[in-house]
Formats: C-alpha cells, structure tokens, sequence
C-alpha cells in the first residue's frame, strides 16, 4: 500500500464527515492544551518561588529562636518568635566560625506606619550595615543604615518600594528626608531600596528598615533579636558552617541536648530544595488534573473509529475481496486515528501556549513553556491516537469478507 494512497484515503475518511471529526479532534485540543497550560504554570511557579528564594541572598544560613520542646511535646512552640537570641550571639558567630563571610542580625515585626494622611500595616525590620550584602538589597536612592547609626540609635528608615507606595503614593520621587511615623514615632527617610518584586507577607519590597538597635529600644523593648543571617564563603561550605553555628549556641545557651535546641537554622539550598519539591508535586497535579481530558479525548476518538469501521463495514469487504491483507486494513484505520490526535495535537500545542502567555501578559501568575512540555504534549497524542486507534483498527482488519460484504 503506497504512502500517497494511504495519504489520500486518511484526508477523505477524516472529511467525509467533518463535523464528527472536528468533535474528536477538540477533545485532543483541549486536553494537549490544558496540560501544556497547566504544566507551564506549575513551571512558571516554580520559578517563581526559586527566583524569590535565591534572592533573599547567597549562601545564606538564617538562625531563627523557638522554644525549647519539654518532655511528651512533639511540636516546637513558639519557634521564631520566642526570644532566645541577642546580638551577643551574632557578634559570637562572627568571631568564632571561620566559614562564616558575613553576619547580619534583624528584628522583624509587623506595625502601623503613618504619612501624610496616609497609612499602611508592614513589616518593619531591625538591620545593621552589613545587612544589604547578606540579603543582596541595593539602594536605589540615598543610602542604607550605617553603624552610626546603630551606635546613635538614630530614628532613620530605608523604604522599599511598595511601601515607598504605600506611604507616599505610586512611584513617588524625593522621598529621602520625608516624615514618617512608625508605631507613633517619627522617623526620616534616607533612602529607597531597588524593587525585587514578589507579592505578599513575604515581600521584600513591602518593608521598612530601621537601625536594629532603635527597633530593639522603642519597638521591641528589649535586646533580642528574631533572625540572625549568616552568609556562608561558599556554597560547599553551607553544611559544616550549619554544624558550627549548632554547636557554639548550644555552647552559648547551655544546652546539653541537642535534640531540644533554643533556636532553629536553615540553609538557604534546603529551603529551596524542599520549595521545588513542593511546585514540583503541585505540576504534576495540574498535569494529571488536565490528563484525564486527554484520557477522554482518546476515548472520543476511539468512538469514532469504531463508528466509521462500522459504517464501512461494506467497504471493508469489498477491499479483501479484491486482495488487501488485514495489514493493509489496520494500517488504514490506525492512520487515521493517529492523524486525527496530531492534528488535535498540533492545535492544541499552540493554543496551550496562547492560554500560557494570556495568563503571564494579563498579570495573573508567571508561567514557562517549556520544549519538554511540548514534546511531551506531542508524544502523548502520537501514543493516545496509536493506543486507542489499535483496536477499531484490528477490529475492522479482522471482518470476514463475506459477512461484510453482505452487511446492510
């Protein structure tokens, strides 16, 4: 049977009855188009997520406080807000573990912020100098806290630029030596960070730094601190430095057990790992979600095969009759379901990634095609036309001549 005749008997099977067909291949177009929609969300979120992490800083060991666990007590209470850590600890780590490049201690906490009419509820956070190299901040207009100001307890504040918004209006300009008025008391501006983005509790632009000592006497009323950043020499270093920073505070804060520490730390690659397994696990539930419509746009077409075997059954007949092998029979209807899934396919793959760009240009949440997807998208309707073209096929191959030629 010559490629051109099979050619040419597909196109008229499949035109013979277009609407039919075009019933059979939307439901491959919409379930190739919403795997690929829906795995280039999952992807898009991923990406997200690492992006946001990896921009919290580099080679990053974050110490948080929580209490101890008593005796028939599973769960940590308290953990990050508890007050077991002081710039004593801070000061300690930098000194005493050599991997350790950098050490930025913080007091974060949520309060009301005031100006010019204006209000917003944000996160205020206590740094110190050496904060904008651990975090990777950079300033965008004026400058950030400095150690005079630590030692003077100066009541100066950094902006990011959502709260820059917040507080002063949509991409206000000259804001350094504004008023503004933190839990009641006025600080000035010195200077706006650069916008890393992100949205939420979590969003480094939609904070306020003050010099740690000044959150720790008028907001705090004492001397702890709630994080203790440390930035590691290097990547390779991140699970020894781990192990340092563990056995000096147990040192420090005489705990015998180090089952049952004061404090908690993670590494920035364990933070992201356990993230991307996370966005990981949610991609393949989107992809599984959107591959039942595959499963039931294979079944469509499975219909239709064994409707046309049906409705030709007389053809069938006729063509053994005159000397086609039953090869030649499962060839032709198998063909014809393979070429109904790749038209789908086809069709689906760019309307996938239409649905994945409207989604990312209207704002919605970032997605990311990629050329796996695709090709997993494509492989999928190639097995899906051959596995549910398989049995009309061998169905229609198998007809008796005679039985078929006498079928009305």
């Amino acid at each position: 049977m010559k490629i051109a005749d099979v050619t040419q008997e597909t196109c008229a099977a499949i035109s013979s009855n277009k609407i039919r067909s075009g019933l059979t291949i939307l439901g491959i177009i919409i379930g190739i188009s919403s795997v690929i929609a829906m795995v280039a969300i999952g992807q898009g979120a991923q990406s997200s997520v690492q992006s946001s992490i990896e921009s919290i800083g580099s080679n990053l060991i974050i110490v948080r406080p929580g209490a101890q666990r008593g005796p028939g007590f599973q769960v940590s209470s308290g953990r990050g807000s508890a007050r077991t850590l002081t710039q004593a600890d801070a000061d300690a780590i930098m000194q005493e573990v050599s991997l350790a490049k950098a050490v930025a201690p913080e007091f974060s906490g949520r309060y009301q912020v005031t100006s010019k009419g204006k209000n917003t509820n944000t996160s205020i956070t206590g740094a110190t100098a050496s904060y904008p190299g651990v975090k990777n901040i950079e300033i965008d207009h004026g400058s950030f806290i400095s150690d005079q100001n630590i030692l003077g307890l100066s009541k100066v504040a950094v902006l990011g630029p959502t709260a820059r918004d917040d507080l002063f209006g949509e991409g206000a300009e000259d804001m350094v030596g504004q008023a503004i008025r933190i839990n009641g008391m006025e600080f000035k501006v010195i200077g706006i960070t650069v916008a890393k983005g992100g949205t939420g509790f979590g969003s480094q632009d939609d904070m306020i730094y003050i010099p740690l000592t000044s959150a720790q006497k008028f907001l705090a009323g004492e001397n702890y601190v709630t994080t203790i950043n440390v930035q590691a020499e290097s990547s390779d270093s991140m699970s020894e430095i781990q192990q340092q920073i563990t056995d000096l505070l147990l040192a420090r804060h005489n705990i015998t057990d180090a089952a049952n520490p004061d404090f908690n730390i993670m590494n920035q690659a364990d933070i992201l790992a356990t993230a991307s397994s996370v966005t990981e696990t949610f991609t393949i539930l989107l992809a599984a979600i959107a591959g039942i419509s595959l499963v039931v746009g294979g079944i469509g077409i499975m219909n239709m095969m064994l409707t046309t075997v049906t409705e030709r059954t007389r053809e069938i007949g006729l063509r053994k009759a005159i000397g086609a092998k039953r090869l030649d029979i499962s060839l032709q209807f198998l063909i014809e379901a393979i070429a109904l899934t790749f038209i789908g396919g086809a069709i689906g793959i760019v309307l996938g990634w239409a649905v994945a760009f409207g989604v990312e240009y209207f704002g919605f949440t970032q997605t990311k095609v990629t050329t796996a997807s695709v090709l997993l998208a494509f492989g999928v309707s190639a097995a899906i036309g051959i596995v549910f073209g398989y049995y009309p096929a061998r169905r229609a191959a198998n007809l008796n001549p005679i039985e078929a030629l006498r079928y009305e």
